[in-house]
């Protein structure tokens, strides 16, 4: 997985893995846009580069097995990596990717991701994504879900 630093144009190895209890001292909202203590006990991702301990993002899942489903319940880049002044760009799509990756080894072909986006951000993860309208939430699947899987290399 990579991610584009913008003033180089250079990409970048990052990893994704499981927030550790460690970690939830330095998430705090100012820094990456939500109070992720309340995420605590969920399985939470964070991405980062393999030899560095700054998170660039996190992500927290949610299974619904009987659905065939992967909820992102929250995801957000860290508020430097946020914006027009941002410093990396792919930080979002690698970690959808990584949901859609985990939703493929639970339910194979029938792997659903799906998302609950705040009003002005769903039309971007519609675009940028190929995540399809369901009213409430958004969703991949199919077609969708596997063109994502090869877009970010996972």
């Amino acid at each position: 997985m990579e991610i584009t630093h913008l003033a180089t144009s250079k990409n970048k190895e990052v990893v994704i893995e499981l927030v550790e209890e460690a970690d939830y001292g330095s998430l705090t909202e100012a820094e990456y846009h939500f109070d992720w203590l309340s995420e605590k006990g969920s399985d939470v991702y964070k991405l980062k580069f393999p030899d560095n301990d700054e998170i660039l993002g996190l992500m927290s899942l949610k299974v619904y097995a009987a659905e065939k489903r992967i909820e992102i319940v929250l995801l957000a880049s860290s508020v430097k990596n946020t914006g027009k002044g941002k410093e990396y760009e792919g930080i979002a799509g690698n970690l959808i990717a990584f949901a859609c990756r985990e939703a493929n080894k639970l339910f194979d072909i029938d792997a659903c991701v799906s998302l609950h986006p705040k009003t002005e951000i769903r039309r971007h993860y519609i675009k940028q994504y190929g995540f399809e309208n369901a009213g409430i939430q958004i969703f991949l699947d199919g077609v969708a879900l596997f063109n994502l899987l090869t877009k970010f290399k996972i």
